[in-house]
């Protein structure tokens, strides 16, 4: 049977599978077409706070009833540079993760300064898309996006410009599209193929297990993201959840320890891990975990990846709609920069069927 957690088996495994990517290429993109974000935030005093903190905004309308009364407002309105981010941020995974550059930003409206507590919904409309005279991998790409509140009402509107990478240069050297060349089959307990799922809903997981019963295959792959561990990570997340475990925050102690080093509370590892996997996948709801494990230190400065197999995918969800969601169970790995396991455990959640 595969121990999927041995680090040669995994390395190989990493080596053959698909890299389910984030983000879109240049060719995704028509003029006129609208994406809608889906992550949206709910704007909260806290982080406006710490955001014109940190950058030195400390205009007093935006910490004082007093003052912002004195200014037309009932409450400290959030921060103008805190809104635009908030608005900015959920439109990157659709438009720009892929790593264009970012070339500009022009007619940047506030059309109004909200309340914390103000939902945000944001939008983004195709303007402009041309080729790049100088850089043939990659075209050029204008939105219009604009953040509402729950109601529908504007709070901040702009467009943005960024050079984007395609996924087909226009002109090449003639040295080949840059496919890299297949490796040979490592001499580990693999099935002889990883298949990867075609998209996040529950019908495309269940496929990709039909698929791999055809033949020696298991459904496994990759996800494109990875989160460098840093000192909020590591130290910060642990103690605002009263987490006082001495290994996250004292560095004198943990000098003479195993480690060596501060290392990172557990459930963080792990929380990094799912996440790169849900981005891939159109979770409905949570049901359980299992079978965890914890296989390496992580400490500040490693990089956490995720890999995921399908185990199953259930047409009967037992107790929810089976017409809109499946139930379908993973194993997730999460692994560093040395393509190594730090962490391994089972998890079952609901899963969106095609709408």
């Amino acid at each position: 049977m595969t121990d999927w957690t041995d680090p040669e088996t995994f390395a190989a495994a990493l080596d053959r599978a698909e890299t389910l990517e984030k983000g879109n290429y240049f060719e995704a993109f028509e003029e006129g077409a609208t994406v809608e974000h889906a992550p949206g935030l709910a704007l909260t005093r806290h982080a406006s706070e710490l955001w014109a903190g940190q950058t030195l905004n400390h205009q007093p309308q935006y910490w004082r009833s007093d003052a912002a009364r004195e200014r037309g407002y009932e409450e400290p309105p959030v921060h103008p540079d805190y809104l635009l981010a908030a608005v900015m941020g959920p439109s990157v995974e659709a438009l720009s993760e892929k790593g264009g550059y970012f070339l500009g930003r022009d007619d940047v409206t506030v059309h109004r300064l909200p309340p914390a507590g103000t939902e945000v919904h944001v939008e983004s409309e195709v303007l402009a898309t041309r080729d790049s005279g100088s850089r043939p991998e990659y075209g050029i790409v204008t939105w219009e996006t604009t953040g509402t509140d729950a109601d529908g009402e504007p709070l901040v509107s702009y467009e943005r410009t960024n050079m984007l990478p395609r996924r087909e240069p226009l002109a090449t050297d003639g040295e080949g599209g840059g496919t890299e060349p297949a490796t040979d089959a490592p001499a580990v307990d693999l099935p002889d193929e990883l298949v990867a799922p075609e998209g996040p809903y529950f019908e495309d997981f269940r496929d990709a297990l039909d698929r791999a019963a055809e033949r020696d295959a298991a459904v496994a792959y990759r996800h494109e993201r990875g989160r460098t561990m840093d000192d909020v990570l590591v130290s910060t997340l642990p103690l605002a959840t009263l987490n006082t475990a001495r290994q996250h925050h004292n560095a004198d102690v943990m000098a003479d320890s195993p480690s060596g080093a501060i290392v990172a509370y557990g459930d963080v590892t792990r929380s990094v891990a799912l996440g790169h996997a849900r981005s891939d996948e159109r979770t409905h709801r949570e049901l359980g975990y299992g079978d965890e494990r914890f296989h390496e230190f992580v400490t500040a400065g490693d990089t956490i990846y995720g890999f995921t197999r399908v185990l199953d995918a259930d047409g009967d969800p037992e107790g929810a709609d089976p017409a809109a969601v499946g139930r379908v169970e993973f194993q997730h790995v999460a692994f560093n920069q040395d393509r190594r396991p730090v962490y391994s455990g089972t998890r079952t959640a609901l899963v969106e069927r095609h709408p």
